[in-house]
């Protein structure tokens, strides 16, 4: 089964069916919704009932969508699958399957590449994520990727306890009470030495740590510099709270940095476009200058759906038809203009952000573009 990463969503990405079509199929499979086999296939039943409708009697379309068809109902692993990614192109040989941890929204799509917004999406919302819990005994330290754990550290170092219930004359008080606040400190250093260590073995791009407030300053300030880059916060989780609890605080957190992330990006687009300089909002507008490799950076709402034309002579996009606006030439009809500028731009090496529920950007028409020049 194939690896979710930038560079397989590019390769895919690139695919052209040279004169057939691609067909894109979106599957939830997801146990909890859809509990019995008979309740996803269902679903896939509809899907392929307008999928077929679509292809007008393609003869490669037809091989992809019974490919499909045979694999659900052959049955597959669902302990860590919730959606299902098919890329099919029967005259070229091309049939691909990601399984997905995260449900996915029902769809299919035929067109001339393959529609890889949801897994560029999916992408985005999950980077690895590292959680460090810290309380004055224990440290444990957690890697999560793509919503599952691949990595788990603990520390305990036994620290002295009973100093507190002795008396303020006691003349050895403050020379224990001295011992045991190194002691804590050399425990919080070494708890940040795990995090660097997981992180030079595993790396992350966020990091977020689970301490009192009696400790967390101190946790924090003991960090090593590339760890305090990628720090993003605390989260109110103990160390001894179990790997779901954490796990689903940790993929909190990162949805909450996701869309910091993107609120700032459709912030300096809005101010992009209200200076006049570089900065475009519009489907229109974004897909000439994709055409012209102006682009940077292109922010799409997510669920953006729009028909639209390419040009087969020259590549370009536009949202009216049929005349290229570029060439002049005779343009080919398209399901999804958005997917295929998307495509474009991860092909072309732009940064793409597919923003989930930001008004700013649907008050923009939906799209924008960052621009290099």
């Amino acid at each position: 089964m194939a690896v979710i990463t930038e560079d397989a969503i590019r390769e895919l990405a690139a695919f052209r069916g040279e004169g057939a079509p691609v067909t894109t199929c979106y599957l939830d499979v997801d146990g909890r919704r859809l509990v019995r086999h008979q309740d996803y296939e269902h679903e896939l039943d509809l899907l392929l009932r307008s999928a077929r409708e679509k292809a007008n009697g393609t003869a490669s379309v037809a091989a992809d969508l019974k490919k499909i068809e045979e694999y659900v109902r052959a049955g597959f692993d669902r302990s860590s699958t919730r959606g299902l990614a098919f890329f099919a192109c029967s005259a070229h040989d091309l049939f691909e399957v990601i399984p997905m941890p995260v449900p996915v929204r029902n769809r299919v799509v035929i067109n001339a590449a393959p529609a890889v917004g949801q897994l560029e999406q999916f992408v985005q919302d999950y980077d690895r994520f590292g959680v460090l819990l810290v309380d004055k005994q224990r440290a444990r330290m957690f890697v999560f990727e793509l919503g599952e754990l691949i990595d788990k550290s603990e520390l305990y170092e036994e620290l002295p306890r009973d100093y507190d219930t002795r008396g303020h004359s006691d003349q050895g008080y403050e020379r224990e009470k001295h011992h045991v606040d190194e002691l804590l400190a050399q425990h919080l250093r070494h708890a940040t030495q795990v995090a660097f260590h997981v992180f030079q073995q595993h790396g992350f791009e966020h990091l977020t740590i689970g301490a009192p407030d009696a400790i967390a300053a101190e946790v924090e300030a003991a960090l090593h510099p590339y760890l305090r880059d990628r720090y993003c916060g605390r989260i109110p989780i103990a160390p001894g709270a179990s790997i779901d609890e954490i796990g689903k605080a940790a993929h909190q957190l990162e949805a909450d940095v996701d869309r910091r992330d993107e609120a700032e990006a459709v912030a300096r687009l809005r101010d992009a476009v209200g200076a006049g300089n570089k900065g475009l909002a519009g489907l229109e507008p974004v897909l000439r200058a994709l055409h012209e490799h102006r682009v940077e950076r292109l922010l799409v709402s997510s669920n953006f759906i729009e028909s639209g034309w390419r040009c087969p002579a020259c590549r370009a996009l536009a949202t009216v038809g049929r005349a290229c606006p570029v060439c002049e030439n005779e343009m080919e009809a398209l399901e999804d203009v958005v997917e295929e500028a998307v495509e474009d731009a991860l092909v072309h090496g732009v940064k793409v952000d597919i923003c989930e529920g930001n008004a700013d950007l649907d008050v923009l028409g939906r799209v924008g573009a960052l621009l290099r020049y």
